[in-house]
Formats: C-alpha cells, sequence, structure tokens
C-alpha cells in the first residue's frame, strides 16, 4: 500500500475484535510514529503500551475522574444527596473501568517537550500529533483498525499521574488497535479547492 492510498483510505475504526496483537506488529506502530518530524529534531513523543492486565491501569484512572465528577472524590458518587449504595458504586466503576479494555492494545502518547533554547512549546504538540497520524496510517497499511480517542478525562490530573507524567508533559492521545470489528466507513471530504488560495503574484 503506497502512501497515499493509505492517506486516502484509512478511517478511525472503534469496533474492534478482542484478538491479542503480535508485539511485533506493535513494534511497527511505534516504528512508524518514531519516524514524524519534529521542530530541532526533538522528538518530543512517548509511547505507553498497555494490553492484557497493563490496561487496569487507564481503566482504574477513567472510573477515579468518572467518580470524582459524580460525587467530590475519587470512589464517592452522590445521588440525591445520598451515598449509593455500594453495588451501585462497583457497578459504575467498572463500567468506567472497561473503557480501557474496548481494544487488546492501547497505546498512550503523550509530548514531552524539549527546554533546549528556541524550541516553542506549541510546536512540540504539534509533533507528538504528527506522530499518532503516523501510527494510524501505518495500523491502516497493517490491516489493522484504530481510532485516536482524547476528550476531557484524556487532559484530567489524575490521567496524568496513571503515567507518571511531569508537570510539564501532557497526553495528546489514547490510540485504541485491534482487528476490525467491523467493515470500513465510506468517507468523503469537501474538494480541496475549496479550503485553498493560491498565492502567485
Amino acid at each position: 500500500m503506497d502512501v497515499f492510498q493509505a492517506i486516502r483510505e484509512r478511517r478511525s475504526i472503534g469496533r474492534v475484535k478482542p484478538d491479542p496483537i503480535s508485539r511485533e506488529r506493535i513494534e511497527q506502530l511505534l516504528e512508524a510514529a518514531n519516524w514524524a518530524p519534529s521542530h530541532h529534531a526533538t522528538e518530543p513523543w512517548r509511547f505507553y503500551v498497555m494490553t492484557g492486565a497493563g490496561r487496569q491501569r487507564l481503566g482504574e484512572a477513567y472510573a477515579d475522574i468518572a467518580m470524582q465528577s459524580v460525587g467530590g472524590g475519587a470512589g464517592a458518587a452522590v445521588v440525591s444527596g445520598a451515598a449509593e449504595p455500594t453495588e451501585a458504586k462497583q457497578a459504575e466503576r467498572a463500567k468506567h473501568i472497561a473503557k480501557a479494555y474496548r481494544a487488546p492494545v492501547v497505546i498512550a502518547v503523550s509530548v514531552s517537550p524539549s527546554a533546549k533554547p528556541g524550541v516553542n512549546r506549541i510546536e512540540e504538540f504539534a509533533a507528538a500529533h504528527c506522530a499518532v497520524h503516523n501510527m494510524l496510517l501505518a495500523a491502516h497499511a497493517l490491516g489493522l483498525g484504530a481510532i485516536w480517542r482524547s476528550g476531557e478525562p484524556m487532559y484530567h490530573p489524575r490521567m496524568k499521574e496513571a503515567f507518571g507524567l511531569a508537570d510539564t508533559e501532557e497526553l495528546v492521545a489514547l490510540v485504541y488497535v485491534g482487528e476490525p470489528a467491523v467493515p470500513q466507513p465510506e468517507c468523503t471530504r469537501r474538494p480541496v479547492q475549496q479550503k485553498t488560495v493560491w498565492l502567485e503574484e
């Protein structure tokens, strides 16, 4: 598959099979991501590969964040001013923990901005995003389904804590990968001519 075909045909695949993905294929995704461009050659991307029980770290973070949002504290939940029964709390936590198990492989991608003189922090994020896109293209070329997930929980301090990130570091993606469980969706784009301005004089 050439690069133009991969760019045109790649789609986000949110439903994948639970079958494990070989370490060799995962490493191919990481290698593709590692060749992304970065200003000043800082290579600011970092990868946290979660498989098997390793996904529990992400699941617990999802659950803690969700429970905080409804009850004001980790593991707490309040309905009509009264604490929920323990079983209900456990069920609610289990629902959020399950988010980490929607794919056999989850790769958290963070940016670790360089402190070198002249490096622009925004450009470090751009580089990390390029690494994620390389990973998605590689997944498609290998016949895998992948989706780039983010959302408010990903930016929560509890999620940073889960991966041991420093104050200057941030998560930029949670990439879920597996064998596709659904057909690849169709997609269109508005003509590029509608989004292009040519400046020739």
